[in-house]
């Protein structure tokens, strides 16, 4: 698994490349939860690139939009999520708790417009 992080104007942009196993998904952890200590509290995650991912790897993104959207306008955002995790993602329950773009592109001007910390609206 390949993990890139930027920081696009107030948003921090993490992609994610491979597989996330239940190891590798503590990498996941480690990086989401380093943006939070770096005050980024505007996540989008790229995962077009995503082959896999484990229940721990859905454990983290969902640790981590827990702790976004405890800080004001905090969330995190999916964006690019393949056909096969975001049926994961329905199974799970998670397609509510996230919002969900097709595009990053799309994904970044969600997390630079959104006015509240509300995920509940369906991507």
């Amino acid at each position: 698994m390949e993990i890139t992080t930027q920081e696009i104007k107030h948003v921090e942009l993490i992609t994610v490349k491979g597989r996330v196993d239940s190891v590798e998904a503590v990498r996941l952890a480690k990086a989401l939860e380093s943006a939070s200590r770096r005050g980024k509290h505007k996540i989008v995650v790229d995962m077009s690139e995503v082959e896999y991912m484990s229940s721990a790897g859905f454990r983290a993104l969902g640790d981590a939009q827990r702790n976004s959207q405890r800080h004001q306008r905090g969330e995190v955002i999916l964006a690019q999520v393949p056909a096969s995790i975001h049926e994961a993602l329905e199974l799970v329950g998670f397609t509510e708790y996230f919002h969900i773009e097709d595009s990053v592109l799309a994904a970044l001007a969600f997390a630079e417009n959104s006015p509240t910390s509300d995920s509940s609206v369906p991507g």
